[in-house]
């Protein structure tokens, strides 16, 4: 039979539930602006009833119940939900990375017209213009001389701004890898504490809260994803890698060497392994160093280093008022000293590679002539060769344009003695150097007998820079040695030219090897580069390399923060989603602690009245 005093259980149970109901309530209530904070409930249910198997009459009940139990304090989460916002977040933070230094980009293009370098490179071809009508005058050179100061000033100007942004950007790739680690191991070691407790038949609330929130902040930094199907092995995976895995944690190093130019590559410091993350901030940045920027710096490497080549060329085989031949308008640096570009590439005391910028075919061709030769070109390109095929049908011109409009990183042009002229642009994989040809293979004759490149066709005859003295190959062709990587940062107008403006050249040299007084030939074809088709990269003329060059940054600034605005408003959805359903609501916490209160005030009430049975039937009965 039941106890005499069940009743005071029973009412102490309603004491103790009540009591954990409104001490959960307060606990609400004070962490409601905690953030990842979940609000709580208190599941309660009927205590196990006592059997009473000897009452079987249909009048009597069989069990009789024993009040009120905790069953357990969980919190009220949406786990789906978390999934998706944990998979989205990465999304959010990326765009908004690229958006801020998008606009930081926009601002050193968004220069003031009289010293951008558009605006510089116009009076530069103006002043050379002016040369023309006036080659008899110090006057006119000494303004050709200070506005190619005051271009190549500009230019070094836009490339210490994108070389200070790569450098923001690559302190901030450290920053952010510190983070990354350290939100790994804090889960790590959460997960050991919350296995701890379960094994004790605990619900680790606030612990799991915390690790969800370290989960969503890691997300911000890089792509993850959750794997709950063990209990006791909760594993967060990143681009196919898993980087926590129960209460073990794997972290990324930043390591250095010749080959990252001062840049933090990153490691797995488990595996040495190279550690990818295409999502989160330092997805975004890493993407933003190593191909947006290095594209900007290549870009305006490009711009200048065929700048300087094409008015060099000229300038070089022209005479100045002095009578002075043979000088570079700009000054060159190559990347090495040896005439026929040769290179100790692996660093192990011989040459074994051939830097070779420019090479010039030695016969003269039209570009409206048809070729009368069928045969497929090769030539290196993004990730291995390309093929440029040629028909006999096709013209110089249709030929010129196949090469261009190809993935080689080989651009060619005929040049003002019409001659064939192939050079290397920079380089998309960063293994591979800027600025050199790395391969030339013709299995027809057009860059052979026809365009005077090569000696032979074939596999034999081709040209390949994986070997010293590649240069055999060619067919007597000019070449130029490949420049010191990044010439936007050096460039500068020749101190022999700057000392002594009558050394500008403005005419060609007569039959005794003088300048006449009144020959402007060479600032002409000098004024005319600036219309003239000389592929810059992808780009046709130096006009089409400053509009695209606005456009491409104006576009990509412009996509990222529609796609930010996008992101944002979908992760502002989905975080109002679940704070609906996790988020203390303090009315509703305070309505809740009045009506726990009341049963607890009536479970005390239980207890008095149960006291006073007891009180009456131990002390008054039989008196």
């Amino acid at each position: 039979m039941s106890s005499t005093f069940a009743g005071i259980e029973i009412g102490k149970r309603s004491l103790m539930a009540s009591s954990l109901q409104i001490q959960t309530a307060g606990h609400n209530v004070s962490n409601a602006d905690t953030e990842g904070y979940s609000r709580q409930r208190v599941n309660v249910r009927a205590f196990d009833p006592l059997d009473r198997p000897d009452l079987e009459r249909a009048e009597r009940a069989g069990q009789i119940g024993q009040g009120t139990d905790v069953a357990s304090v969980t919190r009220v989460r949406d786990e789906l939900l978390d999934t998706r916002i944990v998979a989205q977040t990465n999304l959010e933070s990326y765009w908004e990375t690229r958006e801020k230094y998008y606009t930081m980009i926009e601002q050193v293009y968004n220069e003031p017209e009289d010293i951008s370098v558009r605006g510089n490179m116009d009076k530069f071809w103006e002043s050379w213009q002016e040369l023309t009508l006036y080659p008899d005058q110090d006057a006119a050179r000494q303004a050709v001389v200070t506005r190619g100061e005051s271009l190549t000033n500009s230019i070094q100007q836009r490339n210490k701004s994108l070389t200070a942004i790569a450098t923001q950007i690559n302190g901030d790739i450290e920053a952010t890898v510190r983070q990354v680690n350290d939100y790994a191991l804090q889960i790590a070691d959460i997960n050991h504490e919350i296995v701890r407790s379960r094994a004790m038949g605990d619900n680790p609330n606030d612990l799991m809260d915390r690790r969800d929130l370290l989960v969503e902040k890691l997300g911000n930094l890089i792509n993850v994803t959750v794997v709950r199907k063990d209990p006791d092995e909760f594993m967060v995976h990143t681009d196919g890698q898993i980087i926590v895995q129960g209460d073990l944690a794997r972290t990324v190093d930043t390591v250095y060497s010749a080959n990252t130019n001062g840049n933090a590559k990153l490691v797995w410091s488990d595996t040495k392994l190279d550690a990818h993350f295409s999502g989160g901030s330092l997805g975004a940045l890493v993407e933003l160093r190593d191909k947006d920027i290095r594209s900007e710096m290549q870009s305006l490497d490009t711009m200048t280093i065929n700048f300087a080549d094409l008015v060099n060329d000229v300038h070089r085989n022209a005479v100045g008022k002095n009578n002075t031949t043979g000088l570079n308008f700009f000054t060159e640096h190559p990347f090495i000293e040896n005439t026929n570009g040769n290179f100790d590439r692996d660093g192990d005391g011989t040459e074994d590679s051939s830097y070779i910028f420019r090479i010039t075919g030695t016969n003269s061709l039209k570009l409206t002539e048809q070729v009368g030769l069928e045969g497929s070109i090769t030539l290196s390109g993004h990730s291995g060769n390309v093929e440029v095929p040629y028909y006999a049908t096709d013209t110089v011109e249709e030929v010129i344009n196949r090469i261009n409009n190809s993935d080689g990183e080989v651009k060619a042009y005929l040049d003002r003695n019409n001659a064939l002229v192939l050079k290397a642009t920079p380089s998309e994989n960063p293994d591979n150097p800027d600025f050199v040809i790395r391969h030339i293979e013709d299995s027809g004759m057009f860059l052979t007998g026809y365009s005077g490149v090569l000696q032979d066709s074939g596999a034999e005859g081709a040209y390949d820079f994986n070997r010293a003295n590649a240069v055999d190959v060619l067919a007597n062709a000019q070449f130029s040695v490949s420049p010191l990587t990044n010439p936007s940062a050096y460039i500068q107008v020749n101190d022999s030219i700057r000392n002594d403006v009558q050394s500008v050249a403005a005419a060609m040299p007569n039959m005794q090897g003088s300048a006449d007084e009144s020959d402007s030939r060479a600032a002409v074809e000098i004024a005319s580069i600036r219309n003239s088709r000389v592929m810059i990269g992808s780009s046709r003329t130096f006009d089409d390399y400053f509009a695209d060059s606005v456009t491409n940054v104006g576009l990509k600034g412009e996509q990222a923060a529609h796609m930010y605005a996008s992101q944002n408003a979908m992760m502002t959805d989905l975080r109002e989603l679940r704070d609906s359903i996790s988020g203390v609501n303090i009315d509703e916490e305070l309505a809740d602690i009045i009506k726990f209160q009341h049963g607890y005030n009536a479970a005390a009430k239980f207890i008095s009245v149960q006291d006073e049975l007891l009180d009456t039937l131990i002390n008054r009965l039989g008196v």
